[in-house]
């Protein structure tokens, strides 16, 4: 996961004392608001239930904190949490989980209640489930399952996502939803024109697909995102088969389909907006691609036309940077652009940078992580089931109440889930002035002028070091691979 604090606000407590809420992003998005001891309090409960080495939490003040040292304190839990992101124990641990939902819902203000949500498909179909506003993911998946009758065993092929239309009409994703965070709240708050929620496949090696298709349910559900996919140009589909797919889908010949659209250009990939790069040369015009273990470029420009495919295997590293175009502080301006770089092993020792500047670098950075998380459990021999087991926790409020968690089992009773929804703020406490829906801002201390040629303006130009991600996967690759 890409932590970031980018900014943070100042409340009201019931007594009449201001305190700060720092607001976290979670790979690009606003999530939520908390306090330092609600983030100290995680802290104790990740050291005390995990044996994997954290790393230590900001120590806290015993004087009120200077503006400088309040910005060193934002600084500090930034790094800290970004370290967590990393950590891979963490992330799937469900205390983790567990307070950033509980976050993310004391955040909007509200209790649990109920909802009716629409879930849609890939050709446009919807389901309409009633949910609580504080279901995660999970929850809310199972009752989508239930509701398509899909059995069990395949329930982890498929996941929840957030997508959103441009001005053109074109369909674009903008996160897949997780366990941390309630699908009704994430898209609420997005203010994205067009965005909804949708099932869509969770895997990347379309091996997959053979297992899936012996199942009805699973296989329509292959049959309708491949059927919107071409509709959509993200698969090609050469001429001479275009009729021939027609007339397969007129029928409902949906296994024969799904045996073409297999074989076809792009499928198994996600595709990303129009963005630049600096290859094959400076500011190339490019189409992403990220699917069956490489991330694919297609060149733009009318002159040249290239493609390449660099495999995830060997990128060693890469990196999110955020490239503002004025030296004011970056919660000021929005006037900013985010950057993808990683290092791939072009040749045997040789390692070389390259970089892509989108607005869905964050987003394709998580798509290399799961895309190599899957790639290392696949050569582990691993299953792709999950523990979703959860020891007993407490949860701090910002006003500092204690909320006993409990085991955080799906199938909590009704009286147990009203013991564990967030309380109502009181009128004391000001609601949050804003629920930003902007991509956050890497903020950290590295920093460097970068003059662009162009026009002699001043960029300034951040890189985390936290914010480097190491590829395990990296040391898997061999001479035959070079």
């Amino acid at each position: 996961m890409h932590f970031s604090i980018p900014d943070t606000q100042e409340f009201i407590d019931t007594a009449g004392n201001t305190y700060v809420g720092y607001n976290i992003h979670i790979n690009g998005l606003f999530h939520c608001t908390v306090r330092y001891k609600q983030l100290h309090n995680l802290h104790e409960q990740l050291t005390k239930d995990l044996d994997v080495p954290i790393q230590s939490f900001p120590p806290k003040k015993f004087f009120p904190l200077t503006v400088s040292q309040q910005e060193e304190r934002r600084l500090a839990l930034e790094k800290y949490i970004q370290s967590i992101g990393q950590n891979v124990v963490v992330n799937d641990s469900g205390v983790l989980n567990a307070f950033l939902l509980n976050a993310q819902q004391e955040t909007i203000g509200g209790l649990s209640k109920n909802e009716f949500v629409d879930i849609f498909l890939m050709n446009g179909c919807k389901i309409t489930i009633n949910i609580s506003t504080g279901d995660h993911s999970g929850i809310v998946l199972k009752k989508v399952y239930k509701h398509l009758k899909l059995l069990e065993q395949y329930h982890l092929y498929f996941a929840l996502f957030i997508v959103a239309q441009d001005e053109g009409n074109s369909v674009y994703l903008l996160r897949k939803l997780q366990d941390f965070e309630s699908p009704f709240i994430t898209n609420k708050h997005i203010h994205t024109i067009g965005s909804r929620i949708v099932l869509g496949k969770n895997y990347w090696d379309v091996g997959y697909d053979l297992e899936l298709m012996n199942n009805a349910v699973a296989m329509n559900l292959l049959y309708i995102q491949a059927v919107a996919e071409i509709q959509r140009g993200w698969i090609l589909v050469a001429d001479e088969l275009k009729d021939h797919l027609t007339t397969l889908k007129s029928h409902g010949k949906k296994k024969e389909y799904l045996d073409i659209a297999r074989t076809l250009k792009y499928y198994g990939y996600i595709q990303f907006a129009p963005c630049s790069c600096d290859y094959p040369q400076s500011d190339s015009k490019v189409l992403v691609a990220i699917g069956k273990n490489e991330l694919n470029l297609r060149t733009l420009s009318d002159e040249q036309q290239s493609e390449e495919m660099f495999k995830v295997s060997r990128m060693r590293c890469w990196r999110i940077t955020t490239v503002q175009s004025s030296l004011e502080r970056c919660n000021e301006s929005d006037d900013f652009s985010l950057e993808l770089s990683f290092e791939y092993l072009i040749a045997k020792n040789q390692l070389q940078w390259i970089t892509i500047t989108s607005d869905q670098a964050i987003l394709m950075s998580v798509c290399l992580q799961a895309m190599i998380d899957e790639l290392l459990l696949k050569n582990a021999s691993g299953s792709r089931a999950q523990d979703l087991s959860r020891k007993p926790w407490t949860y701090v409020m910002r006003d500092g109440q204690s909320v006993s968690m409990g085991s955080s089992s799906d199938e909590q009773s009704e009286e147990n889930k009203k013991d564990d929804c967030i309380k109502q703020p009181t009128k004391s406490e000001p609601i949050m002035k804003r629920l930003a829906d902007r991509l956050s801002v890497v903020r950290i201390k590295k920093s460097n002028n970068v003059k662009d040629s162009a026009n002699g303006n001043v960029q300034k130009k951040h890189i985390s070091e936290c914010d480097i991600m190491e590829n395990n996967a990296f040391n898997m690759i061999g001479d035959d691979d070079l």
